[in-house]
């Protein structure tokens, strides 16, 4: 049997991951993503914003993996679109995964892993809300380092959640880079893991046969790290099922 085909989505055209003289937009994903879910057994198809062909794009995907990025617009779950700290939102890329999204959640089967900003989607398309920026509700951001980029962070898991299961821990050492936060949790979300400071860091749908969405990078650390790329193994592991499932069928 084929490996597993695991759909990746890209930044929006004008998130700036790349820069050039030649073009002003880019579909891109960092490389990790690729690199992880290639480790896994799973062959990557990148899947950019402003795809409309949904049915026929999911018939061919055994799994997916929602990318972080930048902000989504506040307006979409009702929050402040002037506080001076969100990043410009890239409205093609909100419709694409809020879309995906509601369509995954919907069907319920196809094993999905979503990061940081995916995480903030999967909220949000559920129904769920967001702080726009976690310094306007906590004395001291340990989300970040000092530069806004990548801080070490101690995250507690449930231990009878799915991630415990499968990363084999409940204390972990993440790579997070976050300013936002879920607020209100979707109403068929659980809270299965936090920081210290309360910031909720994974959610998972107990009716799902596999989702999993966490705050921080996995990916990041995923090489070096086996209980990182765990959550890249298990989610091929799953899709491989899923695909057996749907060539029985």
């Amino acid at each position: 049997m084929i490996k597993p085909f695991i759909g990746i989505t890209t930044g929006g055209r004008s998130e700036d991951y790349i820069k050039s003289r030649h073009y002003d937009e880019f579909f891109s994903v960092p490389a990790p993503y690729v690199d992880a879910a290639r480790r896994a057994g799973g062959v990557p198809l990148l899947i950019p914003p402003g795809e409309n062909e949904w049915e026929q794009l999911l018939s061919l995907l055994d799994g997916v993996i929602v990318t972080g990025g930048t902000d989504i617009d506040p307006a979409e779950y009702g929050g402040d679109r002037w506080n001076p700290h969100v990043l410009p939102a890239d409205a093609e890329r909100d419709h694409s995964e809020l879309t995906l999204l509601r369509r995954l959640l919907a069907e319920g089967e196809t094993p999905l892993l979503c990061i940081c900003r995916g995480l903030q989607v999967l909220n949000v398309a559920a129904g769920g809300t967001l702080h726009e920026h976690i310094p306007d509700i906590r004395a001291e951001d340990i989300h970040r380092n000092e530069a806004g980029l990548w801080a070490m962070q101690e995250v507690h898991v449930e231990a009878d959640s799915l991630i415990a299961e499968v990363m084999g821990l409940t204390t972990l050492r993440t790579s997070s880079g976050h300013h936002q936060a879920v607020k209100d949790v979707a109403r068929d979300l659980r809270v299965v893991a936090s920081a210290a400071d309360g910031i909720i860091e994974a959610l998972e749908k107990p009716a799902h046969p596999w989702l999993i969405a966490v705050q921080w990078h996995p990916e990041v650390t995923a090489a070096r790290d086996p209980s990182q790329q765990a959550l890249f193994d298990a989610l091929v592991v799953k899709a491989r099922e899923r695909q057996r499932e749907r060539v029985i069928s």
